[in-house]
């Protein structure tokens, strides 16, 4: 056992790779519907080896910390820079609301409990499941003008404080927005997202992850024999459906294929293979003639495709409107915003970096995209250069520092980091062409990143961090009940009272400003319904900042 010891402490390295394969293998376990997560657990794991006292230089911890701020801020930065405007104003004042609370009750806990700025530090970030909040309250921490003890005690106190309140601030608060806030809200959750769906355009919801079988549009082969349809051009021909058939390829009368052009003529006896709406086709007042079976003819190229919006004269577009001007062809199956599926409805409005899932004709589907923004299309490769010079952009923004009271005020470098972050995710959705940070590669960033920088600082913090357990355990516990349930539930209260804003998209804001992504997969659960989401992406956007800004603001203002 010594001579594994000697190993790690000699190799710190190792301790590192081992806390974050244990932390993650842990963090993944099932017990019943629990699973304690991968960071909460790979804090606790670096803990437990923390009390070999394994020493590893800071500059690590910052590395990686800084690699998932900066993914933090790459992820958000469309949707933080559109809460600046005037439309999303409700959303942006409750997120407000709700961080400056779990601020003020954090500093309050530690004032009346007597602790230090890296106590109250890891109450907001534990509480309201911010990592973030832990790496800038770090750099805050070490610029005080205090001893090497002082700081160490702060330091010390943070992952104590943050691993009492992570779980209640994960799973109580999934459990109190998805049962306990309907209550206050006074509504029937179902009832009033389904009401909301169908006002939409959209059908109730059959559940997470489950879809109708029915499929409004299908590709058919039809005869044509009905002489009304005969003789017209295929532009004429789909205006007489109102845009409800789309001609893809015909075949003559004596068996040529032709594909579709809209000044090509129609001529009794073709065999056009076309996409029809359901209602249509069954429609004997529009009855083209007999279906008929032609594999080649129906051999068309479907593509399904991953568009991304980014032209601005689209931003705020309704699905239907764009279907209507833009859609020949095609047909939408997803909307996805900040890695959350939005109710797919006509009355849907699109934003600058939404992901649109379309599918249709090759030829069409790329014709889409173009008007849209661009193809994502499935590449690896990333842009390295663009991220690193954003990450060392950030680090230079982050170190001027003003002195106020003593104590040096500035955005940190882990400030700084995340600032550029978000402009550079910004400038990305608007100029694809440069900058590529695919998802897989962001995955690395920010799961290694984070993991990483929590299994450093339970490893550094091991030694105390028992006694700190053992010592303010149930007051911090019940300290991180209040710092979290006291701001949801006020902001709860702001939203309904003063903004009258609807229920399920309420408990999507509360979930975006907490952070709690866990919260909001809870409430649409609760809810059979993804009109939650609509209220998640702004607010989950300017959260993660404020959360993260919290750290050197509640190190400034607990003594």
């Amino acid at each position: 056992m010594d001579e594994a010891a000697n190993v790690l402490r000699h190799h710190p390295e190792i301790a590192i790779f081992l806390a974050v394969a244990l932390g993650y293998y842990v963090g993944r376990l099932r017990f019943g519907s629990f699973t304690l997560g991968t960071v909460a657990a790979t804090l606790l794991i670096g803990v437990v080896l923390g009390q070999l006292r394994i020493v590893i230089n800071p500059l690590v911890k910052t590395i990686f910390f800084d690699m998932f701020i900066f993914v933090v801020g790459y992820r958000v930065g469309p949707q933080f820079f559109r809460g600046l405007r005037r439309e999303a104003f409700p959303q942006v004042v409750l997120t407000f609301v709700l961080c400056g609370s779990v601020l003020a009750m954090a500093c309050l806990a530690a004032v009346a409990l007597g602790h230090n700025a890296g106590m109250a530090a890891g109450l907001v970030a534990g509480a309201s499941t911010e990592s973030a909040t832990l790496g800038s309250a770090t750099d805050a921490i070490n610029r005080l003008a205090v001893s090497a003890d002082e700081k160490k005690a702060m330091l010390d106190a943070m992952p104590v404080a943050y691993a009492i309140t992570y779980l209640f601030g994960t799973a109580g608060v999934a459990w109190w927005l998805s049962k306990i806030g309907p209550k206050i809200l006074g509504v029937d959750l179902r009832a009033a997202c389904a009401e909301l769906e169908k006002a939409m355009g959209e059908g109730h919801a059959l559940g997470e992850g489950i879809q109708s079988g029915y499929r409004p549009t299908v590709l058919r082969a039809l005869r044509v024999e009905n002489p009304q349809f005969a003789e017209r051009t295929v532009a004429e021909l789909e205006h007489r459906f109102d845009h409800h058939l789309v001609v893809e390829r015909i075949r003559r009368a004596g068996g040529a294929l032709a594909e579709a052009a809209p000044d090509l003529v129609v001529h009794a006896g073709d065999v056009i293979a076309v996409g029809i709406d359901m209602a249509v086709l069954f429609d004997d007042s529009m009855r083209i003639g007999p279906e008929v079976n032609d594999p080649e003819l129906l051999s068309i190229p479907i593509a399904t495709r991953d568009v991304v919006i980014t032209r601005a004269p689209l931003e705020g577009w309704t699905i239907g409107e764009l279907a209507s001007k833009y859609g020949h062809g095609v047909r939408g199956r997803r909307l996805v915003r900040l890695g959350q599926e939005l109710p797919y409805t006509r009355e849907t409005r699109v934003e600058r970096g939404d992901t649109f899932t379309i599918y249709g004709h090759l030829r069409d589907v790329e014709r889409a995209a173009k008007i849209a923004g661009y193809m994502d299309e499935p590449s690896p490769a990333t842009d390295l250069a663009f991220v690193a010079a954003g990450m060392a952009l950030g680090a230079l923004v982050g170190l001027p520092a003003l002195l106020v009271a003593g104590v040096e005020i500035s955005l940190t470098t882990s400030g700084g980091v995340l600032i550029l972050g978000l402009v550079f995710g910004w400038l990305r959705a608007r100029h694809p062409t440069f900058g590529r940070f695919p998802e897989p590669a962001l995955w690395i960033f920010d799961v290694v990143g984070l993991n990483t920088f929590m299994a450093i600082v339970g490893i550094g913090s091991g030694a105390a961090f028992v006694q700190g357990l053992l010592e303010d355990g149930v007051l911090l516990f019940l300290a991180g009940i209040m710092v979290i349930l006291v701001p949801h539930t006020l902001t709860l209260l702001a939203g309904k009272y003063v903004f009258r804003m609807h229920p399920g998209i309420l408990l999507g804001v509360c979930t975006g400003a907490g952070t709690c992504t866990a919260a909001l997969a809870a409430v649409k659960e609760e809810a059979r319904s993804k009109i939650p989401a609509l209220g998640y992406t702004v607010p989950y956007a300017i959260g993660n900042v404020l959360l993260t800004a919290w750290g050197p603001i509640v190190v400034a203002l607990v003594k």
